[in-house]
């Protein structure tokens, strides 16, 4: 385990994940998805440009 910038100590395994809804895999939560983890629907830039598979 790792610690963070205020020394608490998470593991990795815990962060919530989702599904992406252009390639189908699954992803982890970032930092920088914070605020909007809820309306995230891709892993990456990638992914939102070719959208979601019909």
């Amino acid at each position: 385990m790792a610690r963070n910038a205020n020394g608490v100590r998470r593991d990795k395994a815990q962060l919530p994940e989702k599904t992406c809804a252009g390639c189908g895999r699954p992803f982890a939560w970032r930092k920088k998805w914070a605020r909007d983890w809820g309306s995230v629907k891709y892993c990456s830039d990638r992914c939102r440009a070719a959208g979601s598979k019909p």
